[in-house]
């Protein structure tokens, strides 16, 4: 890690730091991610964990997807189940992704690529890591966050984009510490990729030790980091982070990230997600693969997807 790299940091656009004037984002909480599993037993951390609702809209999870270095026959995915109703955004560090859906959506996803799945209506997916990768084992990291939609988008018709890593609008920090990877939403006049119904902007940064990194930040947006590796702080009060927290910040027009000077010898650099939207601010019915308005929606999300509505598996 990082997957996605420059070769020379100093020839890259610079994010400008935000003017004296501008009004640095508070840090109201850093919680700590707790472990499971999901799918087929892959290990996931929960970052969006506890949270309150406010302080998310519009996003509502998100899963760091490893790291783990799987031996051969270990790997492992999920089986093909529902949504409606919302985004899914998975992003691949390290290792190796194939997404099939019902749509007729589908590609394979490694080292920086992202799979943006916009389930609308809905549709059937499966997430699978390779034969080859199942067969051989190897390193597996990546995070995948759920986008939720508008009420008058909820019954979208499916998407799914293909972001090659290559695609992925790359910046450096004012003085060349910092590389940001963005990958949708716009940051200093630059767009990612990801087209969003929704919006949001979403970076994954990666800062050399003692670097720190100041973003200009929409006032109309939420803000949050998830530390995926790496210690730092966070915020004008130096707030202390690392691997597995998540930082929510408060309202302000630019928010800043720091990297400790002396790191880990696995983690050589502190390596951030910050992601913020424009709240949606709709009631939220969410169980299980479906989030919806009311319960009524639920219910009929439930049998729709009983009668087979939401689309058939699609023949190997």
């Amino acid at each position: 890690m990082p997957a996605v790299t420059a070769d020379s940091p100093l020839t890259l656009p610079r994010i400008p730091r935000p003017g004296e004037a501008a009004r640095q984002r508070p840090v109201l909480a850093v919680t700590d991610a707790p472990q499971g599993f999901e799918g087929e037993g892959f290990p996931v951390r929960r970052a969006l964990a506890g949270i309150h609702l406010r302080h998310l809209d519009p996003f509502l999870m998100m899963d760091q997807m490893g790291e783990v270095e799987y031996s051969p026959g270990e790997p492992k995915g999920t089986p093909w189940h529902p949504h409606r109703g919302f985004e899914t955004v998975t992003y691949m560090i390290d290792g190796v992704m194939e997404h099939r859906d019902s749509n007729g959506g589908g590609g394979v996803i490694t080292n920086g690529d992202t799979q943006w799945m916009t389930a609308g209506s809905g549709m059937l997916h499966i997430e699978t890591p390779p034969e080859h990768l199942v067969m051989s084992g190897g390193l597996f990291h990546g995070f995948q966050l759920w986008v939720n939609l508008p009420r008058d988008r909820k019954l979208s018709a499916p998407r799914y984009q293909d972001i090659r890593g290559s695609q992925l609008e790359l910046l450096a920090s004012d003085d060349g510490g910092a590389l940001v990877r963005l990958i949708a939403g716009e940051l200093a006049g630059k767009h990612g990729p990801g087209a969003t119904h929704t919006p949001i902007t979403l970076l994954h940064a990666t800062l050399s030790p003692g670097a720190r990194l100041t973003l200009p930040w929409r006032q109309d947006f939420n803000a949050l980091a998830y530390v995926l590796a790496g210690r730092g702080a966070v915020g004008e009060d130096a707030r202390p982070v690392r691997s597995g927290q998540l930082a929510v910040f408060g309202p302000g027009d630019a928010l800043g990230v720091q990297a400790d000077e002396k790191q880990e010898s696995r983690f050589p650099a502190l390596d951030v997600v910050v992601l913020g939207g424009l709240p949606i601010r709709e009631p939220v019915a969410w169980n299980g693969p479906f989030v919806m308005n009311t319960r009524s929606e639920l219910l009929q999300a439930f049998d729709d997807f009983q009668a087979g509505r939401l689309g058939r598996i699609p023949a190997a």
